[in-house]
């Protein structure tokens, strides 16, 4: 056998180093150490894990009527109690009226002007939630693990609050209005055509409770409450039964002013009708509108100052208003007005000054007056030359009971064309109460 081995074959360089690949190589050692490592730190985790590991009894404690549970809250903004546990401040307070409601109040230290405050029934408590708490306790002598269930099952989240500054409020959203915008989004992504409309129904239900739509209602109100003097003025007209006048007027504009009709306040409201529905590119149908209101809306196209197209476009809501508050008490024609929504600004302003205080019905002065109203503001939509046939079928009169109507507003009724307008000539003349039988 050794006859058959070549000396060359022994000696060749490339066997040789062959052979030191694969016993000498850095790499194959390298990787033996590695495993030899994770070995040795897998052995150590183990006799750790076996140190730590004790053999307890678990033990439940249930929960006792006569004694407060424990309270467990925690700091979103950072703070720790720890830090200085023997000056910390903690008080728990509890609704007289209902006693299920706690807030839970830490405070730093004696001076601190701060305490973190957290309760059981808003903010983040009030969410929903789809588990239990329990606190659990270790005792290693008597190897003994108590489970504790936590006051009123509810993690409190403890806010900083600068004590004594009122009206302060959390700046975390509300559980219930972050579920709504959740649904909100999904029907708007995921919902049916129809679905999507109930909802888009829903929401402008709702629209006129939004602080962010209402801007400021307060001040609104406060605006309204600032012109007392309008209402004041309406109340001295109150044996004509007519809207506020100025008989000397030397225009019809003064005649029977539009600021005496619809106060400052509520020009913001009545532009989120007509004029927001022509800023959007969609088409609109004007179906649930007056027949009045639907065949004059090209003129708001043809306008071309912003100015007077808003004014106008609230004369043509707040006529809108009216007719369907007048509907509303008609037994006849209620369903036509049913589904249409009031500002409620707008809507207590009728209430008051229509409906009867006990019967919350309109009474046969209240129901002239309503009408006269909308009769003036047909005059200011037509530049005081009123076409009676739309209105007529608005208000279910007939001509001739229209026409006494605008008669006793100091109208002139003249025909323009085989139409017969109404006319509003200064100063105004009433007419008598005789011309008014005789009629």
């Amino acid at each position: 056998m050794d006859s058959d081995l070549s000396p060359s074959m022994v000696n060749h360089p490339e066997h040789t180093s062959m052979v030191t690949d694969l016993s000498l190589s850095p790499k194959n050692e390298d990787k033996k150490e590695k495993k030899k490592k994770k070995k040795k730190q897998k052995k150590e985790e183990k006799e750790k894990s076996q140190e730590l590991s004790v053999q307890a009894t678990v033990e439940m404690v249930k929960e006792q009527t006569d004694k407060l549970a424990p309270l467990v809250g925690y700091f979103p903004s950072g703070f720790d109690p720890n830090k200085d546990p023997s000056s910390t401040i903690t008080r728990v307070f509890r609704n007289k009226d209902k006693p299920k409601r706690l807030e839970l109040v830490v405070t730093p230290n004696a001076t601190s002007k701060v305490d973190f405050v957290g309760t059981n029934y808003s903010g983040e408590a009030a969410a929903g939630q789809h588990c239990s708490y329990a606190l659990g306790v270790l005792d290693k002598e008597t190897q003994t693990l108590k489970i504790v269930p936590i006051a009123s099952n509810k993690i409190f989240r403890l806010e900083p609050k600068i004590r004594g500054l009122v009206g302060q409020k959390s700046e975390q959203t509300e559980p219930s209005k972050l579920k709504s915008e959740q649904m909100e989004e999904l029907t708007n992504h995921y919902g049916t055509i129809r679905s999507r409309r109930e909802a888009e129904k829903l929401r402008v239900l709702h629209k006129e409770h939004d602080p962010s739509s209402q801007r400021d209602l307060l001040g609104t109100i406060n605006q309204i409450a600032v012109k007392k003097e309008d209402i004041g003025s309406s109340e001295v007209h109150g044996s004509r039964n007519t809207p506020p006048y100025n008989s000397a007027a030397a225009t019809p504009q003064e005649a029977y002013p539009l600021e005496k009709i619809i106060f400052e306040g509520e020009w913001d409201f009545l532009l989120e009708d007509i004029y927001d529905l022509l800023q959007t590119e969609t088409e609109v149908t004007w179906d649930a509108y007056p027949t009045f209101v639907a065949n004059r809306i090209h003129k708001l196209h043809e306008i071309k100052d912003e100015e007077e197209k808003k004014r106008l476009s609230c004369v043509f809501s707040y006529i809108t208003h009216l007719v369907k508050f007048k509907d509303k008490h008609s037994m006849d024609h209620f369903s036509s007005a049913k589904k249409h929504r009031l500002p409620r600004i707008i809507l207590q302003k009728f209430s008051s000054m229509f409906e009867d205080p006990d019967s919350h019905k309109l009474s046969p002065d209240k129901h002239s007056l309503l009408i006269s109203y909308v009769l003036v503001l047909t005059l200011h939509a037509d530049g005081f030359r009123a076409n009676l046939t739309d209105i007529a079928k608005d208000l279910k009169l007939d001509t001739g009971t229209l026409r006494e109507h605008y008669e006793h507003l100091g109208c002139k009724l003249v025909r323009d064309k085989k139409t017969l307008v109404a006319t509003l000539p200064t100063p105004l003349k009433f007419p008598s109460m005789r011309q008014k039988r005789r009629q």
